[in-house]
């Protein structure tokens, strides 16, 4: 770590206003895209969902707390805009963290994640980017919908909402990371499900290849990856 610099925690970032802001920006212009949340529910579960990958397989803490700081700010780029918000909030990133005086080979590390998480271009680069896939392509819920009309469900809304149960957990060897969903096939399909995320599944499959594990998708007790 560079002279001159402090060891910047996760709580620290978490407690910065300017980051609230931008989680706030990127969730209100989402919002108004009709897409579903992504506002502090979203980026928490991220967050702890990337450190919890990282540690259960063993990688230093350190590592774990930078890639738990990169999904809680890894959507921030949303705040300009929807097109490119992975590279947009690498940099916003940047100027951020170097504000509060993180070490530069820690900035580094946690930008090229942020700027490989989404699915138009993403890639596992690093294990904190890999975590990072698998915890943000994950979080499939119903308290993301936004939309409290169902007869005004687009397949996105009827698919998140569909989602009754939602567990990402690894297997007793920790061999596998598993997506296990209870879906309510009168809300929405298997098959719908599968048009929207079969794209985030795939690079669910290549982040986990990554971490030299295994991806698995369960839906209402069948296994389909």
């Amino acid at each position: 770590m560079q002279t001159g610099t402090r060891l910047v925690t996760f709580e620290d970032v978490r407690q910065d206003e300017d980051i609230k802001s931008y989680i706030t920006q990127a969730d209100r212009t989402l919002g108004a895209l009709g897409f579903t949340e992504h506002y502090l529910p979203h980026v928490v579960k991220t967050a702890e969902v990337a450190e919890h990958i990282l540690l259960t397989l063993g990688y230093p803490k350190r590592e774990a707390e930078l890639a738990r700081i990169a999904g809680y700010m890894h959507d921030i780029g949303n705040a300009v805009n929807r097109i490119g918000h992975a590279q947009t909030g690498a940099v916003l990133a940047v100027r951020l963290l170097e504000k509060m005086g993180m070490a530069t080979d820690e900035i580094v590390q946690i930008i090229s994640a942020i700027g490989n998480h989404d699915e138009g271009t993403a890639a596992a680069i690093s294990p904190m980017a890999a975590a990072l896939i698998l915890a943000d392509k994950t979080d499939v819920r119903r308290s993301r919908v936004r939309n409290d009309d169902p007869s005004d469900f687009d397949i996105h809304d009827r698919v998140n909402y569909a989602a009754e149960e939602s567990r990402t957990y690894f297997n007793a060897d920790r061999s596998a990371i598993i997506l296990e969903l209870k879906i309510d096939t009168s809300l929405s399909a298997v098959m719908d499900y599968f048009e929207i995320f079969l794209g985030r599944m795939m690079l669910c499959r290549k982040a986990a290849d990554f971490l030299h594990i295994r991806f698995s998708l369960l839906i209402n007790g069948q296994k389909l990856l």
